[in-house]
């Protein structure tokens, strides 16, 4: 489990493709505190250690991982956000993500409001609006956001400067795309609604009393 608050921009040092999908090599200012088979996100998506060597770190993502998010398109020296697992005793600072990435969508427009704050807008598919409400939250990269706004086919998130400058939003482009995981208790309380759907009972009809 994760809060959405990026720990540090790790960087691809090398792609071993394999029967089962891609390994992928990281550098990161945390490695020499691994142990094998520690929980990583990166960019969102939960990934175990297999292998740990001098500043390195090795990841391996299936088939499954590289289809539903943006990792099979990882080149050499990309930068990537990483967050290790939460501690038990830790501040749930952002909210709660668990690294199961639910698809990924395009960035349709970054707007510079001043310095360093932005306001990106991605697209919303038709499939996935149900799940994103103005003020809720969401996880983009891996980074716990709040949507500012939403309207048809499309939402709007504020990026601070922290934010821009700590993670890997200061180095993208309109027209990537990004990892999305949607709110937990969103697609809980949806599915629960969609089975258990029954209308509201009506109020009893006022009898007229007798005098």
């Amino acid at each position: 489990m994760f809060s959405g608050i990026i720990e540090a921009v790790g960087s691809v040092r090398a792609i071993e493709t394999t029967p089962q999908g891609k390994r992928f090599w990281i550098e990161a200012p945390f490695v020499e505190s691994l142990s094998l088979g520690a929980s990583i996100a990166h960019n969102g998506a939960c990934l175990s250690v297999i292998a740990i060597r001098h500043r390195f770190y090795c990841v391996e993502a299936v088939h499954e991982t590289l289809q539903r998010t943006n990792l099979g398109r990882l080149e050499l020296h990309d930068s990537i956000n990483l967050e290790r697992s939460l501690l038990a005793t830790a501040r749930l600072e952002g909210h709660l993500v668990y690294g199961h990435v639910d698809t990924t969508v395009t960035l349709l427009a970054m707007e510079r409001v001043g310095g360093e704050s932005f306001y990106f807008t991605f697209e919303l598919p038709e499939a996935w609006a149900h799940l994103v409400v103005e003020k809720g939250s969401i996880a983009l990269d891996g980074v716990s956001l709040t949507v500012a706004s939403v309207e048809k086919g499309a939402f709007r998130v504020a990026i601070i400067p922290w934010t821009y400058r700590h993670t890997t939003f200061a180095h993208r482009k309109v027209g990537e795309t990004f990892n999305v995981e949607f709110d937990i208790l969103a697609k809980y309380l949806w599915q629960w609604s969609q089975r258990y759907r029954v209308g509201y009972p009506k109020a009893p009809s006022e009898e007229v009393q007798p005098e």
